[in-house]
């Protein structure tokens, strides 16, 4: 497989807003940039189809997986370029109409445009920032149930587990997926600016060390416009898609503005890295508290 020695990836940093055919466009021109400079995986970051905060509206631009324009074109696009499109997430409807919460799903895209996995953001950010921000994930969306490792050696993507946002902060589940094979762990994010500011870093270089594994996370970054809700409160994300290494070193920080950072992985450093401190095999079974 050609991604064992080395393998070029990008990070697609973007700062949408509540209007997913303005977003397309844009979106699309940084994974043809991405795709341009050599990068044959590509990572979005959680809800690249759109951020709002307006439940009335959400509902009426929402579509179920199979009707989703956005990315019935990226699948387009994938084909197109010939790359591996990881969708970090996009915002869906599900296919029961009995369910009254939505998706926060990501899709692995391959190289023919088929869509090889689907990961359903499994921990829900239910937290109270400050006295005037917080937020109720769960109210909303549906948590997944299912850990997701994929991988296709003979079409060159290295086995990676997929993750959203929030889930950087419960190790349990980077351990499974870095035990069932995972050589990189993606944490696309549409990261709160004032959590990324004191945790962003931190989590993600957690996570690399604690594994030996890659950590490649596009995010979300600066204010997200609500032009169909001019009154809603906008959001700001913190930005700063990151590339780790499995000994902890930053490979790349993509700063605060939209941006397509290109990076080569050497993927050797993950054995190099679980060779010299093999925590992996270590785990043991423990009693209490």
């Amino acid at each position: 497989m050609a991604a064992e020695k080395e393998w070029k990836v990008g990070l697609v940093q973007l700062s949408v807003g509540d209007d997913p055919q303005a977003n397309l466009p844009v979106t699309a021109s940084l994974i043809r940039e991405a795709a341009a400079q050599g990068a044959r995986y590509v990572l979005t970051p959680e809800c690249t189809n759109f951020l709002s905060p307006d439940r009335d509206w959400k509902a009426r631009i929402m579509h179920p997986e199979a009707q989703d324009p956005t990315l019935a074109a990226l699948r387009d696009l994938a084909r197109e370029l010939g790359i591996w499109l990881h969708l970090g997430s996009l915002l869906l409807r599900p296919d029961d109409p009995a369910e009254p919460r939505d998706l926060n799903r990501s899709l692995m895209i391959g190289p023919d445009g088929a869509i090889v996995a689907r990961y359903d953001k499994i921990h829900m950010f239910d937290v109270t920032i400050s006295e005037t921000e917080s937020y109720r994930e769960s109210a909303s969306y549906r948590p997944g149930a299912r850990a997701v490792v994929v991988t296709d050696p003979a079409r060159g993507l290295a086995p990676l587990g997929m993750t959203i946002c929030y889930d950087i902060r419960f190790p349990a589940l980077y351990r499974r997926l870095a035990k069932a094979g995972a050589r990189v762990l993606a944490v696309p994010a549409a990261f709160n600016d004032t959590t990324g500011a004191a945790h962003w870093e931190v989590l993600l270089r957690a996570r690399a060390i604690e594994n030996g594994s890659f950590v490649l996370a596009a995010a979300q970054c600066g204010l997200h416009v609500a032009s169909h809700t001019p009154n809603a409160r906008a959001r700001r994300s913190w930005g700063h898609s990151m590339a780790v290494a499995p000994w902890g070193e930053i490979l790349a920080d993509a700063g605060e503005e939209p941006y397509a950072t290109v990076l080569p992985l050497d993927l050797g450093a993950v054995d190099r890295a679980r060779s010299r401190v093999p925590s992996l095999t270590h785990d043991r079974d423990f009693t209490g508290p």
